[in-house]
C-alpha cells in the first residue's frame, strides 16, 4: 500500500474518533490521538502529570499557573510551557509521519504535515443537536451546550495561534463532512474514497 496519511481535525462531539478509529483499521495502519501529547509531555519532563492536567498544559496558554511552572521548572529560556508542548508534539508528529503511514487526530497535524506527500486533511463537523445527543448518550448524562462550545473554543484558539489559520474554514482542508448526515462507516468510505482517487 502507497503510504498514507490522514489528519482529522473536528468539532467536538462530531464523531472524530470514532472515524479515525474506522479508518485506520481498514488501513491496517496506526491511529495517533493522546499518545503525542504523552510523549511530548515526558519529553519536557511532565510525565507524571494526569490526563487532565496534560491537556491543561497543552491548551491554556493563558494560564498564570502553566506559566509560573514554566520559570519554575528551568525551562529553556523561561519558553512557555505551552510552546514546548506544540513544539515537541510537532516533531513527533513528522517523526512518526516518516516512519509511514498513519491517522492522527487533532494536534494541528493538518498544518504540521502539510508540507509532506499523500496526506488527506479532513475537517468533521454537525449540528448542535447531534453533538449534544452524541455526547450525552456516551456520558450517561445531560452534557450542556455551553461546555461543548467551550470545547470547540478551546480547540479553535489552540490552532488559530500556532497555524495562523482558521480553525474550522474549509479552505484549509481537503474534505469537510457533516457527520449529522452520514453514519461514521460513510464517512470513512468518503475518505477513503478520496484517497483512493486522488492520492
Amino acid at each position: 500500500m502507497k503510504k498514507t496519511l490522514i489528519t482529522i481535525s473536528r468539532q467536538h462531539g462530531s464523531g472524530g474518533t470514532e472515524v479515525a478509529r474506522i479508518l485506520a483499521d481498514r488501513l491496517g495502519v496506526w491511529y495517533y490521538n493522546r499518545e503525542i501529547l504523552y510523549i511530548a509531555a515526558d519529553k519536557i519532563g511532565f510525565d507524571s502529570l494526569d490526563e487532565q492536567a496534560m491537556e491543561e498544559l497543552n491548551y491554556k496558554k493563558s494560564s498564570k499557573y502553566m506559566e509560573g511552572l514554566s520559570v519554575m521548572m528551568g525551562t529553556p529560556g523561561h519558553i512557555p510551557v505551552y510552546n514546548q508542548m506544540y513544539k515537541e508534539q510537532g516533531k513527533i508528529i513528522q517523526k512518526l509521519a516518516g516512519y509511514g503511514s498513519g491517522v492522527f487526530l487533532g494536534r494541528c497535524a493538518d498544518y504540521i504535515l502539510k508540507d509532506f506527500e499523500n496526506v488527506t486533511s479532513v475537517y468533521l463537523y454537525a449540528d448542535d443537536e447531534f453533538r449534544q445527543k452524541r455526547l450525552s448518550e456516551a456520558e450517561g448524562r445531560e452534557v450542556p451546550m455551553a461546555d461543548i462550545k467551550k470545547e470547540d473554543k478551546t480547540r479553535e484558539s489552540y490552532y488559530n495561534y500556532y497555524t495562523g489559520q482558521k480553525w474550522g474554514d474549509v479552505i484549509n482542508y481537503d474534505l469537510a463532512l457533516n457527520m449529522g448526515k452520514i453514519s461514521f462507516e460513510e464517512a470513512a468510505d468518503v475518505i477513503l474514497s478520496y484517497i483512493e482517487k486522488h492520492r
